[in-house]
Order: structure tokens, then C-alpha cells, then sequence
């Protein structure tokens, strides 16, 4: 795949041009749709990798142009939407969307989500689409193959068990992850420990990668939940 081609569907140019101007930062090919008819045509034109689907478009909505896509292809989708509420977001996956973000948003956190979903999405040769995961102008670097950790150049030797929290968090960039979710998630359901390991591998990987553990800026706390990556 010499270039990751994404569709940013959305009818208002100004949202447009912010998340195309951050996707060709990071090198991304970008194909732009103010309305559900365009975004069919390009798709049906075009190869294309992912697609961020505004719900409210006008021609054809964001819903319907899902549910086509979805007849013929398993294209990566992120959905954004101002539907707060848990009803829309149910919806909008149960119609095929692998994500969903609520606006506002930070395009920085939704250039994450596209990285964490297309290293799901596309492998080859059984290896991850982007091997190396950079972070804050790459000051962080991550290697999932290599199990590696490179801060400012440096590199930090994890734990296995601290790496694997880590990649849980890049995975799940902006998500709020409970002490459970990450347990599951990194460890799996028969995992013997308890809820405030976590805790301890969580304040481990904070001295590695923060700055100033105590204020930490990667890994922060949301009180009475749990924990979320911020990018």
C-alpha cells in the first residue's frame, strides 16, 4: 500500500479543511464530500482506505451512506456526529461504523483514532500497517513488533505486563478505560491480579514516559473511572 487514501465526508468546509490539513501532516492522501451523493461517487471511483462519515449531510445522510458502503465493502469507518446521546451512538455502529466520535472533538485525537483503527483494519504479512506509533512531534515513539519505547531518542525498557497497559491506551487513544477494561484488554479474563495492579503498573509507566509523573500529560486520571491516553 504505497499511500493511505482517507474520505473525509462532511458539509462543512471549515471542519473539512481542519481534518484534512492534520491527515496530510501526517501523510495521508485526502478525498474531500460535503454530501452523501459525492461521498458515494468517490468512493465507488476511488481507493479508498478509511472514511470519516459525518451523520448529518445533506442528499444522502450519513446513515444511509453507511449502510451502502457497508453492502459491499469493510472499509474502516469513523462517524462524527453532535448526537450525544447513547441511542444515536448504538445506532450508528450497529449500521457498520467501527468508531464514533461526538463533536466537538480534537482533530489530534481523531488523527489517533484513525491511526489505532487502520492498524487494526489492514495487515500484511501478518504485521501491523504502521509499525512505529509516534506521539508529541516524536518525542514518544512506539514499536509494537519490537516492544519497544523510545522517549526523546532514548529508549525505556517496559515490563511486559507495563507494555501491554501501553498498547491497550494507543490502541484506544481519547478513550476512558476502567481498571477492568484494561485488565481484559491487556490481560485477558482468567488474569488472577487485582483492580489496583493497575494502579501500580500505570504509576511505573508514568515515571518512563512523562515528563513529571505527578502531572502527567500522556496518561491522566478521570476520577471515579479509570484512565485515558491523551495524544
Amino acid at each position: 500500500m504505497d499511500i493511505i487514501n482517507i474520505l473525509v465526508v462532511e458539509d462543512e468546509k471549515n471542519i473539512v479543511d481542519v481534518i484534512s490539513a492534520y491527515l496530510k501532516k501526517e501523510g495521508y492522501g485526502v478525498y474531500e464530500a460535503f454530501d452523501g451523493e459525492q461521498a458515494l461517487d468517490i468512493f465507488n471511483s476511488k481507493e479508498i482506505h478509511l472514511i470519516i462519515l459525518d451523520l448529518m449531510i445533506p442528499k444522502k445522510s450519513g446513515e444511509e451512506v453507511c449502510t451502502r458502503i457497508r453492502n459491499s465493502s469493510d472499509v474502516p469507518i469513523i462517524m462524527l456526529t453532535a448526537k450525544v446521546d447513547e441511542d444515536s451512538r448504538i445506532e450508528g455502529l450497529t449500521i457498520g461504523a467501527d468508531d464514533y466520535v461526538i463533536k466537538p472533538f480534537s482533530p489530534r485525537e481523531l488523527v489517533s483514532r484513525v491511526k489505532a483503527l487502520l492498524r487494526r483494519s489492514y495487515r500484511t504479512d501478518n504485521k501491523p500497517l504502521a509499525e512505529k506509533i509516534i506521539f508529541d512531534n516524536g518525542r514518544l515513539v512506539i514499536d509494537k513488533d519490537k516492544m519497544t519505547v523510545e522517549k526523546e531518542q532514548k529508549n525505556i525498557e517496559f515490563t511486559t505486563n507495563e507494555f501491554k497497559i501501553l498498547t491497550v491506551f494507543i490502541d484506544n487513544p481519547g478513550m476512558v478505560l476502567s481498571r477492568e477494561q484494561l485488565i481484559e484488554a491487556a490481560f485477558g479474563y482468567d488474569y488472577k491480579g487485582f483492580d489496583r495492579t493497575v494502579d501500580t503498573h500505570i504509576k511505573n509507566i508514568r515515571q518512563k514516559i512523562e515528563d513529571n509523573p505527578k502531572s502527567p500529560t500522556y496518561i491522566v486520571t478521570v476520577y471515579g473511572i479509570g484512565y485515558k491516553f491523551n495524544c
